[in-house]
This record gives structure tokens, C-alpha cells and sequence, in this order.
């Protein structure tokens, strides 16, 4: 057994993922949760067909099983072919024309820092062990809550990756405070994705400091909370990590392969959304929100959850939408890699539903407040 599959000191036997124990253990609610404790998943479906016999589940489960997103790709490639003469015709029109050349703008900007974040976050997922971020921690967790949140500096990957490694650290017996901490700041305060908000908004360099202090006091804000109010019954983990059981190279690329395609078909859906915003809706309604101090902090925020785009992409969306405050952007980028909906149905799958409807609202009313009132003081 490696040390990275030994437990944290004080967490029972070796191997184990039980719960700290005298001095290690966390007062109130805010024990770890033992794995132990959460109740296996299911496989789903029957049992294996046997030979000769249609697979369980009929045609439907046997294309589900067949039918992965390299096969969606491939048919919308030959659909783009086969009717590129129409779709020529129809890209001409001027509208479609700003559509696309908002799109492809975003996209581009965009693109590279999400698969540069998406290669780091598998290379530190899988090679580095997970009871270093134990051992890296405070044991008394109204103190662990700050470290980890700065911890979030050391993971360039979005908040599609921060969700798993998350639910690791608390299986490992990481106060859950320390680990909800790490969850909300890795995304939004890490090098990538500040380096993107930087690219972002060249002549506006106070947005990046503006957006890792917000982002920085809301995780902490958040961990303390945890501390004081929040309870271990809230959190179902999941059995085991999806990666488990994998050589080294096999995780890495399915670790990849995965972030890259659900992280960037969240992008190119953000990307459209985008360019959708700036063709269809009318200038005179986003200068109606833009002017109104209240409602463009509140439009953006609602329209960042929404949106749900990869950390290391937003802020390129964000200056795209340039008729609305500085401190409205911020709050866009606040927001966005905390409460979103695709982090909203991952933390449902991760932590349970009992959680993420608590847990979601509030980061959101803290994220705009606090946004707001950092945006006031930088900008």
C-alpha cells in the first residue's frame, strides 16, 4: 500500500477512511464523513446478458453503451458537410455573421486555456496523492478553512475537477469545512484562470486582483459557515472516486478526455449564449439593465448561473459584455465558478441533493455581496 492510500493520522487503522478520533476530531457538525458510513451505488441496470441474448435494457442501452461523444462529433461533422451549401447561404446574413464572429472570438480566446487547465488538473488528480492535502492542512478547522482556501492557487483546473478532488479530501478525513473551502476558491483563484482574466481585460488590471480577493473572502465566508451551521447528514458521498482502479496513464487520460469534453461543451454553449446576447437581444434592453446599478449586478449574476461556463473561459464572455460596470463583470466572474448550474447537479451527484439546495442559495447571496462590495472598493 502506497502513502497515498494511507489514512490521515488519527483517522483509524491504516487504509481505512473512518472518521478522526480523539484530539483530530472536529467539534459540532463538522466531523468528517466516513466512507464507511455511505452506503454503496448500485450498479445500474441487471445482470450481465448472456451470449446470444440482447443486452439488458433493450436497443436503448445498447446505443447508450455504443454512442459515446466522439460518435456525436463525428455525425455533426458529416452533417456540417453535407449541408455546407445551406448553412453557407444562411451564415451570409449580417446578424448570423456578428453571431458567428462573437462565437469564434470567444471560443478562441477561450480554448486554450481550458485544455492547458484541464492537462494540470489531471496531472495533479492523479499524481499527486490525495493525504498530502491532509497532512498539508491545520488540524483545528476554523484555521484549516483559510489555508485551504489558498491551497486553491496550486489547482489550474476549473470547477469541473474541484467537485471530485473535494469529495476525496473529505473521504480522506479532511474537515469538510476545509474541503468546501478549497471547492469554491481552487476554481476562481488558481494561476489559469487569473492569467485568462488578465488576457480578458487588458487595460483593466484591478479586475484580477478584484476577482481573487472577492472569490478568496466568499470561500472563507463559506467555510466558517459550514463551521457553524452546517451538519454531516447534509453530505452523501458517493462510494469511490470514478478513477479508482486505474493505472496511472489510464486515469490521466480518462481524467482528460472527460473534463475537456464536458468542460468544453459548456464553453461552446456559453460561447452561443454569448453571441446570442449580443445579436438577438436588443441594445436598448442590456443598456436598461447596464444603467441600473441594482439590476445589471443582479442580471449578471443570475445570467453567470445560467450560463454555467468553465472557470478558465468566463472571463472572456465577460468582457465581452461590455455595456455593463466593471463591478457587475465582477460579480459575473464571482459568482460563476461557485454557483452554476452545471456545479449545482455535480455537487447534487457528489454531496446529495439535501446539501447542494442549501448550500448553492447561499454561496450566491454571499458571492454577490461580497462581490459588490469589492468591486466598490477596487474600481
Amino acid at each position: 500500500m502506497t502513502s497515498a492510500d494511507q489514512a490521515m493520522p488519527g483517522s483509524g487503522a491504516p487504509g481505512t477512511t473512518g472518521p478522526p478520533t480523539g484530539a483530530d476530531a472536529p467539534a459540532g457538525g463538522d466531523r468528517a464523513v466516513p466512507a464507511a458510513a455511505v452506503p454503496a451505488e448500485r450498479p445500474a441496470g441487471g445482470p450481465a446478458a448472456a451470449p446470444g441474448e440482447s443486452p439488458a435494457g433493450g436497443p436503448g442501452r445498447w446505443l447508450r453503451g455504443r454512442v459515446g461523444s466522439v460518435e456525436v462529433l463525428a455525425a455533426v461533422l458529416v452533417l456540417l458537410v453535407a449541408f455546407r451549401e445551406p448553412i453557407a447561404t444562411a451564415i451570409s446574413a449580417p446578424r448570423l455573421q456578428t453571431w458567428t464572429t462573437v462565437f469564434v472570438s470567444v471560443m478562441v480566446q477561450a480554448m486554450p486555456f481550458l485544455v492547458f487547465g484541464v492537462l494540470l488538473s489531471a496531472v495533479i488528480a492523479v499524481f499527486v496523492p490525495r493525504s498530502f492535502w491532509a497532512r498539508a492542512l491545520p488540524r483545528h478547522p476554523a484555521l484549516a478553512v483559510p489555508v485551504a482556501s489558498a491551497a486553491g492557487v496550486v489547482l489550474p483546473g476549473c470547477e469541473c475537477g474541484s467537485v471530485p478532488i473535494a469529495g476525496s479530501l473529505i473521504r480522506r478525513g479532511v474537515t469538510p469545512a476545509a474541503a468546501l473551502a478549497f471547492l469554491l476558491a481552487a476554481p476562481a483563484i488558481n494561476p489559469i484562470v487569473l492569467t485568462a482574466t488578465a488576457v480578458a481585460f487588458p487595460g483593466n488590471p484591478e479586475m484580477v486582483l478584484g476577482r481573487g480577493l472577492a472569490s478568496l473572502v466568499v470561500a472563507m465566508i463559506m467555510g466558517w459557515l459550514w463551521l457553524r451551521l452546517g451538519r454531516t447528514d447534509w453530505i452523501r458521498l458517493p462510494h469511490r472516486p470514478d478513477l479508482d482502479g486505474l493505472g496511472r496513464g489510464a486515469a490521466f487520460w480518462s481524467a482528460v478526455r472527460h473534463d475537456v469534453v464536458h468542460a468544453g461543451g459548456f464553453l461552446v454553449l456559453g460561447a452561443m449564449a454569448a453571441a446570442s446576447i449580443n445579436v438577438l437581444v436588443p441594445e436598448r434592453w442590456l443598456q436598461t439593465l447596464a444603467d441600473d446599478p441594482v439590476l445589471s449586478v443582479l442580471a449578471l449574476a443570475v445570467l453567470a448561473v445560467l450560463l454555467s461556463i468553465c472557470s478558465e473561459a468566463d472571463a472572456f464572455v465577460a468582457a465581452s459584455l461590455s455595456q455593463f460596470s466593471l463591478t457587475s463583470r465582477l460579480v459575473f466572474l464571482v459568482v460563476g465558478p461557485m454557483v452554476d448550474l452545471k456545479l449545482v447537479s455535480m455537487q447534487v451527484g457528489a454531496f446529495g441533493r439535501r446539501f447542494a439546495s442549501r448550500f448553492a442559495p447561499a454561496t450566491f447571496v454571499v458571492a454577490v455581496l461580497v462581490a459588490v462590495g469589492v468591486g466598490t472598493v477596487v474600481f
